[in-house]
């Protein structure tokens, strides 16, 4: 049962959101100058106003392969980072909401493994026909095909249960990840891009990956946002909830339905990228309470500078740019343990 949220917790989001916005929109500018090009922020803020105005005369005396670098290059990788981990957050918010349990986040349900399974399929058969898109789209249509599954499994004359959820998502999960493996034996020349799709990366990205991920993130948002009053009356239990007037049942599938069809963008536009979703909710939550209103836009707030950070250190910091998925599972993998062992000592002492 979550502990209601007080008037501390209310000064703290407001606090955080007032540090989480400035420092976002500051590491995207500082992010855009960093790499083999050197670009000072004040550059970094002419060039965008002058897209965006037209004004050609803001970028008079540059260096015209600077405005390529920042629009072309740099921006849609950067942007689309941002927004990709925001939209994980604000589905491990919902996703931890709904099954009631810090340890999920959008990837308990096997989606990753769907969209997993989708795109090494595309990259196996080596379908060109739909372009550079072919992979991606893919991989949403296997997410889709998953959480289709997955629903079919865990409902029962139109119920389902938190515990039915993830013992589906577990199983299918495990038969995909057999069905990668088998089609990793099948790739041969093709096994490196399926690894290299596997560990998650946001090189050569696009203004239409950007855009993807924004429209993602807007609408898992807004339905979080729309319906975090019923996911914090849906914690007190099901009886409770359905006597507080909430449909639960109904609630719950909206719900599960929008923050998988989110993390199945994300997942399509970037690779598998794990943990976001487990830990920046668990830290927000820490910091300003359970409720679920507040707790999503932060969340998206932190979750965007959070992947922001960690693609800028892998693409400009370190000698030699590593798969943004493995930095993420070194961060989280022992963020995750440290989750787990305190679930366990508070059951043994509850």
């Amino acid at each position: 049962m979550s502990k209601p949220s007080t008037p501390l917790h209310s000064g703290r989001a407001l606090f955080l959101a007032a540090v989480l916005l400035p420092a976002l929109v500051a590491a995207v500018v500082v992010s855009t100058g960093m790499g083999f090009i050197h670009v000072t922020p004040a550059e970094v803020v002419r060039v965008v106003a002058a897209r965006l105005s037209g004004d050609r005369s803001l970028v008079a005396g540059l260096d015209q392969v600077i405005p390529y670098v920042i629009m072309d290059v740099r921006l849609p990788r950067i942007l689309t980072a941002a927004l990709v981990g925001g939209g994980l957050a604000v589905c491990g918010v919902v996703f931890q909401g709904i099954l009631l349990n810090p340890l999920a986040d959008p990837y308990t349900l096997g989606i990753s493994s769907g969209a997993a399974f989708g795109a090494s399929l595309a990259l196996v058969l080596n379908i060109t026909v739909l372009g550079h898109g072919a992979v991606p789209l893919c991989a949403f249509l296997g997410a889709l095909a998953t959480l289709a599954v997955v629903l079919s499994l865990s409902s029962f004359d139109g119920q389902m249960s938190a515990n039915t959820l993830i013992l589906s998502g577990v199983i299918v999960g495990a038969i995909l990840a057999a069905g990668i493996s088998f089609m990793k034996y099948l790739a041969d020349e093709q096994v490196a891009m399926i690894i290299y799709w596997l560990m998650g990366s946001f090189a050569s990205k696009s203004w239409t990956d950007v855009g993807l991920a924004l429209a993602a993130l807007a609408v898992g948002l807004l339905v979080a946002v729309y319906y975090g009053r019923d996911l914090n009356i849906m914690s007190l239990g099901g009886r409770s909830s359905d006597s507080l007037g909430v449909e639960t049942a109904r609630v719950r599938k909206i719900l599960l339905i929008t923050a998988s069809l989110t993390a199945a963008v994300c997942v399509s536009v970037s690779g598998i990228i794990g943990f976001i979703g487990l830990i920046v909710p668990h830290w927000m939550r820490f910091l300003v309470g359970p409720d679920n209103r507040r707790l999503a836009v932060l969340s998206a707030l932190a979750g965007a500078l959070l992947l922001l950070v960690a693609d800028t250190v892998t693409r400009a910091v370190l000698p030699a740019e590593v798969p943004i998925g493995v930095l993420t599972a070194l961060i989280g993998g022992p963020f995750f343990c440290y989750i787990f062992r305190r679930r366990q000592r508070g059951m043994i002492h509850g």
